[in-house]
């Protein structure tokens, strides 16, 4: 390259430590590297963004798939990629987004405190329903563009603060997303192991090679029973997290343990899945016999003839066949019902829920001494680590993931 035209071009680089105030600011900070809370120096904007720094040199091709996925999507409820930028001097990548100040991780865990001090939180009667309704409609802008996300969970949802969308849903962290209209070879070939286990489908766990956007379904119905409860559904307090094989005895027995041990008649392609003989032999019917969603539901005071119940029962179908589809949740009569679910989840409500913290370097060392990092919250009802990507050596640099920026 012509030397003269190099040092040009990098004199007219956009810098982004030239364009945004952000020292100091940092609010999450995990293996995909860090994320700050950054302003315009210039003052143009009053509005806050997000600069997640990829950790590294250079970029991983996770960051290459979300980093294309995002600048083609465009959609209320997920979240926005403003701008990438690229330092050529020290190799580093920077991508802004718009900022999100909660994450339904941190509102749940909020009101789980709340309702153990017994201390009454205001909150519009139906916040649930709108925040479902914004996760279906933007993962039904997703599906419709043949992109699977493969990583749902409450900290990769996030709530815009205070603001000119106050009150919107995002869905964050495309780290792990793909396209599946036409995948040269099947989805469980490029990554056997994939969504965080408290909110993987059955059929991900026994071992399904061609799956659908029905496992992003089921995720959707673990979170909406999570916000009904304010517990994980399918809590799993096993560790062992660092393996290739997608079967796992312990997050199937939690979930027949609410569920129930699914039947033939209700799931006829269960004798197909290529775990179903280790199915048959780590496990027995009558142990599940008493089991059902109807009872876990009535111990958190959720009744079976409620249109949330029956909509959940949907979602959580064990058949992925039979499971409803995004729009035909948005359609829905739960969400037919008074009250009717609002753009602003809080309905001009003052915000109950505290802002995010800036960490300190101490807080740095504090997380590195862990296993995970910013990933490692077993300690707060979160799920284990993440989980391994089995890949080639090239691709398993860690993903840049938009959800574990605003995991602290």
């Amino acid at each position: 390259m012509d030397y003269d035209f190099k040092r040009r071009t990098a004199a007219e680089r956009q810098k982004v430590e030239d364009l945004f105030d952000f020292e100091g600011c940092k609010v999450g900070r995990g293996t995909y590297g860090h994320v700050y809370k950054a302003k315009r120096k210039d003052g143009t904007e009053g509005r806050e963004f997000a600069l997640k720094q990829i950790e590294g040199t250079g970029i991983s091709m996770s960051a290459c798939r979300e980093i294309a996925l995002l600048r083609e999507l465009k959609h209320p409820n997920v979240i926005s990629l403003q701008k990438v930028f690229l330092s050529h001097q020290d190799r580093k990548v920077w991508l802004l987004f718009d900022y999100a100040e909660h994450d339904l991780w941190h509102i749940i865990k909020f009101h789980r405190s709340a309702k153990a001090s017994k201390k009454p939180v205001d909150v519009p009667k139906n916040m649930v329903k709108s925040l479902l309704f914004q996760i279906l409609d933007g993962i039904h802008y997703l599906h419709a563009n043949w992109v699977l996300h493969r990583d749902l969970k409450p900290a990769n949802i996030l709530v815009m603060g205070e603001g000119q969308e106050r009150g919107r849903v995002k869905i964050a962290d495309m780290g792990f997303a793909r396209l599946f209209n036409s995948p040269l070879k099947p989805l469980a070939d490029l990554d056997p192991v994939v969504v965080t286990f408290w909110y993987r489908a059955p059929e991900l766990l026994l071992g399904a090679r061609h799956y659908t956007k029905a496992i992003d379904i089921w995720a959707i119905g673990c979170i909406f029973a999570e916000l009904l409860t304010y517990e994980p559904i399918f809590h799993c307090r096993q560790e062992d997290i660092k393996t290739s094989n997608p079967y796992h005895h312990d997050q199937l027995d939690r979930i027949f343990n609410v569920m129930g041990f699914p039947l033939e008649k209700d799931w006829e392609d269960i004798r197909k899945m290529p775990e179903h003989g280790t199915l048959t032999k780590d496990f027995k019917r009558s142990n599940y016999s008493t089991c059902s969603l109807v009872k876990y539901m009535d111990k958190h005071k959720v009744k079976p003839d409620t249109k949330q119940f029956q909509l959940l029962q949907r979602l959580l179908t064990m058949d992925p066949t039979k499971r409803i589809t995004s729009d035909q949740a948005m359609k829905d009569a739960y969400f037919m019902e008074d009250p009717l679910p609002s753009q602003d989840i809080f309905e001009g409500k003052p915000i109950p829920y505290p802002k995010r913290e800036f960490l300190t370097d101490d807080d740095d060392d504090k997380a590195d001494s862990k296993a995970g990092g910013a990933e490692q919250s077993s300690n707060h009802n979160q799920p284990p680590a993440k989980r391994v990507r089995v890949m080639p050596p090239s691709t398993t640099t860690s993903s840049s993931m938009v959800t574990s920026d605003y995991q602290v």
